[in-house]
């Protein structure tokens, strides 16, 4: 029995911990300023040396980007903020009403707010002692996915009483996922107005020498579309599907083809109408909304395209929440009766 004196801790509860890519606090040059220094700061996303790459970050990068990122945050932020933001705490919220009250369900940013380590803490304190980290990655990038995980050990590292922590795996190639794409994709092109000739499947670019050195991205990227192109083959006979890359920065060497080029030779080629998804994101953000739905159109039509659809990616409709609930209820396993 307890001494009378000791202090009530709560103990025994589960926790999932959704977590995204991240986005600044407002459309705004310093807070784009704040996110994008710590985001490009993880020496995940840039593999330059520090000594020559913090120059370029402070002295060029951090001085002329942000009011072009603000710019392009602002044609897309929401009356609830960021839309990656919003579409993330409403994906938490429906799947905490698909798991019930047994499981205590929040989402985090890997950069920006809210913090993974300040979810963690919250969830400890309020009695989670198990707690299954879900990287929102279908597709493991050391950019991305590793890029959590050390987030994930520098918060475990400050704490004396650790709980006991699972991850969710990389499920590019899951079947659960990839009939969420099928229906969420295939009801959606059958919603348009228009036949599109050509669906592009465009991912988030990397550097090319991630995968040479050894970064398996590429090929995962790759998988999620033949697979998911298979299905689709029945169901929408004729309709060819190309695999892209987009968000290139820098001077190196990105993964191809690239996806404004794919759009601008597929219109010079006598493509008039076209429907693009992307996959690899787990919701809205300001490279779909922004770059692929605005961007994306400019350049196809430009071009001398006619008909352009930008599909909205899984976000919380019912195909991708049933998904999300399928795999984590699978990681719960053991822990969840």
């Amino acid at each position: 029995m307890l001494p009378p004196d000791h202090p009530s801790i709560a103990t025994g509860g589960i926790g999932v911990l959704l977590v995204n890519l991240g986005t600044p606090d407002a459309p705004t040059p310093d807070a784009v300023r704040r996110y994008l220094a710590e985001f490009l700061s993880d020496k995940r996303v840039v593999e330059i040396p520090a000594i020559a790459w913090k120059p370029i970050l402070h002295g060029i990068i951090l001085r002329t980007r942000p009011a072009k990122s603000a710019h392009a945050y602002a044609q897309v932020w929401t009356d609830k903020g960021s839309p990656l933001a919003a579409i993330t705490a409403a994906q938490a919220e429906g799947l905490q009403a698909r798991l019930g009250e047994g499981v205590r369900v929040d989402w985090a940013m890997r950069y920006g707010n809210p913090a993974i380590p300040a979810k963690l803490a919250a969830m400890q304190a309020a009695g989670c002692d198990r707690i299954l980290i879900a990287p929102l990655y279908p597709q493991y990038s050391g950019a991305t996915t590793a890029s959590v995980m050390d987030s994930l050990g520098d918060a475990l590292r400050a704490l004396r009483w650790q709980p006991a922590v699972r991850t969710l795996p990389p499920y590019y190639d899951d079947p659960a996922y990839i009939a969420a794409l099928e229906e969420d994709i295939a009801g959606q092109i059958a919603a348009l107005d228009f036949v599109p000739e050509v669906l592009l499947l465009s991912y988030h670019g990397m550097p090319e020498r991630t995968l040479h050195l050894g970064d398996p991205y590429h090929c995962q990227c790759r998988k999620t579309s033949r697979l998911l192109g298979e299905r689709l083959a029945a169901r929408l006979p004729g309709l060819r599907i190309e695999t892209t890359f987009q968000s290139r920065f820098g001077r190196a060497k990105w993964l191809e083809p690239a996806t404004e080029t794919v759009l601008e030779n597929e219109a010079k080629a006598g493509t008039r109408r076209i429907a693009l998804a992307a996959p690899g994101f787990s919701a809205d953000c300001v490279e779909t909304l922004e770059e692929l739905a605005i961007r994306g159109r400019e350049v196809f039509e430009g071009a001398g395209g006619e008909r352009y659809a930008t599909l909205a990616c899984l976000n919380d409709r019912a195909p991708g929440m049933a998904m999300l609930e399928t795999l984590v209820r699978r990681e719960l396993a053991g822990w969840q009766g």
